[in-house]
C-alpha cells in the first residue's frame, strides 16, 4: 500500500464536467439578446478563438497585461464574431453574462462518483488540494458544486503563474502539502499534464479512463481509473 499523505486532484473531466456543450450555452444566450446562431457553429469558433487566444496570451494573459475575466470576454466576443456577430454593445453584454455564468452551478456538474470519492478520501485522512489549469473563478465554482470543503488548498494556473504539465506547479502543490513528492499523489483525466507531468516530479499519479476513451500504452492499468470510485482499492494494491 501507498504511504501517501497528499491527494491533489484536476478539476475539469475529472470532478466537474460542463453540463452541455459551448455552443448551445452560448447560443442560449445569443437568444436572449434577439441573435439567431447555430450551436454547432458557436461550439467550432470558440475552439478558434480559444485556441488563438491561448497561443497569443498563455494561461489567461499572466504577465501580459491581461487579467483573466478580460482573457474570457476577448474570447467570448471573437467567438461570436467568427460566427457572424458584430454588433460590440451585444458582444460586451453576452461576453460579461457568460463570464458570470460559467462562475457558477448553472454551467458545471459533479462527475459520477466524484462527492463520494472525495469524502471517502477526506475521511480517511489525506491531504487534499486542487491543481488545476483554470482561472480565479475555480474558487467559487467549487463552492457553488459543494466541493469547496473538501479541500485544503486550491491551486490554479493563474495563481501559480504556470500551467501544467510545467513541474512548478507541482512542486508549488507539494510546498501547500507540506510533504514530499513520494508522499503524494495526482488524479487527472489527461495523459501528459496529469499523469507523466506529476510522475515527472516524482509523485504518483493516476489516470482516469472512462470506457471507450483510447488507452496510454505508458500507463500500467494499476495506474488506471475506470471511475473515480475506483481510487481508493488502486491505492491499496500499490
Amino acid at each position: 500500500m501507498l504511504r501517501l499523505r497528499l491527494l491533489t486532484w484536476d478539476v475539469k473531466d475529472t470532478l466537474l464536467r460542463l453540463r452541455q456543450p459551448v455552443g448551445h450555452s452560448y447560443a442560449a444566450e445569443a437568444r436572449a439578446h434577439g441573435v439567431r446562431v447555430q450551436p454547432e457553429a458557436l461550439s467550432r469558433s470558440f475552439r478558434e478563438a480559444y485556441g488563438a487566444q491561448r497561443r497569443r496570451f498563455p494561461n489567461y494573459g499572466q504577465g501580459r497585461g491581461l487579467s483573466s475575466r478580460q482573457w474570457w470576454v476577448d474570447v467570448v466576443k471573437q467567438t461570436f464574431r467568427l460566427s457572424g456577430v458584430q454588433d460590440e454593445s451585444v458582444l460586451t453584454a453576452m461576453a460579461e453574462k457568460l463570464y458570470r455564468d460559467y462562475c457558477s452551478a448553472h454551467n458545471w456538474e459533479t462527475l459520477p462518483g466524484a462527492s463520494e470519492t472525495l469524502s471517502q478520501c477526506r475521511g480517511l485522512g489525506f491531504r487534499m488540494g486542487v491543481v488545476s489549469n483554470f482561472d480565479k473563478r475555480l474558487e467559487n465554482i467549487l463552492c457553488q458544486c459543494e466541493l469547496r470543503h473538501h479541500f485544503d488548498f486550491v491551486l490554479t494556473s493563474e495563481t501559480a503563474g504556470c500551467e501544467k504539465p510545467d513541474p512548478r506547479i507541482f512542486e508549488q502543490a507539494l510546498r501547500l502539502g507540506g510533504v514530499l513528492p513520494r508522499q503524494a499523489a495526482h488524479v487527472g483525466d489527461d495523459y501528459l499534464r496529469d499523469y507523466r507531468a506529476a510522475r515527472a516530479t516524482g509523485m504518483h499519479s493516476f489516470l482516469l479512463r472512462a470506457a471507450g476513451q483510447r488507452a496510454e500504452p505508458e500507463v500500467p492499468p494499476e495506474h488506471v481509473l475506470p471511475t473515480l470510485s475506483h481510487l481508493l482499492a488502486l491505492i491499496e494494491k500499490e
